[in-house]
């Protein structure tokens, strides 16, 4: 039946920046479908929040706190994961930021660093951990969060769109390492209206920017759910390598 296509009943995910923002939707949108979820973000006690959302519905959580731009934090939560629940079936690599800048000459190369370390440098990390295992065993989906930025990057964001788009490059490249037993794809989402919209200036944004989104409008949080079951299941059982864009189109 189409509805089994996106049951997650048994599997494991494991969702970075999981504690709040799209990150969350898609924890509680695997939950509800069966999974039991690995939440990983900075701060422990936003992830045990979720966790008991997670526990809410019967399914079994984990918090564990992770720092994204860490090559040790990404070995531990994949160690983690594993001797909590034997084997990871679906990553999500969500974690990510964008820090305002004054100017590009007024980047240091310590906000630099920590933009790709990020946005890069613990997806990859992860991904090639977690992968390897996947391999190795069962197999198992490897879901990258990148963004509009890495094809139409803003002055305003050109490390976080330059480390976007090597995601973009990333998925790709893992998607044929790792295949056939694993798929690798790439949400790439537009503009959300998460925690990190209410740094926004909303006047200018439905002024200069929702013209230019032929949804007219920034997208709900909830409206990544889709996009994430589709890539987490059965449903995408041909598809890798694949961007998959939720935008509200940009243009």
């Amino acid at each position: 039946m189409a509805q089994d296509l996106f049951d997650l009943t048994g599997k494991i995910a494991v969702v970075t920046g999981g504690s709040r923002g799209l990150g969350r939707e898609m924890v509680l949108a695997f939950a509800d479908h069966g999974a039991d979820v690995v939440i990983a973000s900075r701060k422990l006690d936003n992830c045990e929040t979720v966790a008991d959302e997670v526990r809410a519905k019967g399914r079994r959580a984990l918090a564990v706190a992770y720092h994204a731009a860490s090559w040790s934090d990404a070995d531990h939560l994949a160690e983690t994961a594993y001797a909590e629940f034997g084997r990871v079936d679906i990553l999500v690599n969500n974690a990510g930021m964008s820090p305002l800048y004054p100017s590009l000459d007024a980047i240091t190369e310590e906000l630099f660093d920590k933009v790709i370390g990020v946005n890069l440098k613990g997806p990859f990390r992860l991904s090639a951990v977690v992968g390897s295992r996947m391999h190795v065993g069962d197999g198992g989906c490897i879901i990258n969060v990148s963004s509009t930025a890495s094809m139409v990057p803003s002055p305003n964001e050109a490390p976080y769109g330059a480390a976007k788009a090597a995601i973009n490059n990333l998925t790709r490249s893992l998607a044929a390492a790792f295949g056939p037993k694993v798929r690798v794809n790439c949400i790439v989402p537009g503009p959300f209206l998460t925690d990190i919209s209410k740094a926004w200036d909303m006047d200018s944004f439905n002024r200069h920017t929702a013209p230019r989104l032929a949804m007219g409008r920034a997208g709900e949080p909830h409206e990544i759910v889709g996009a994430a079951l589709y890539l987490a299941s059965n449903a995408s059982s041909y598809t890798t390598g694949a961007l998959l864009n939720v935008d509200g189109l940009v243009h």
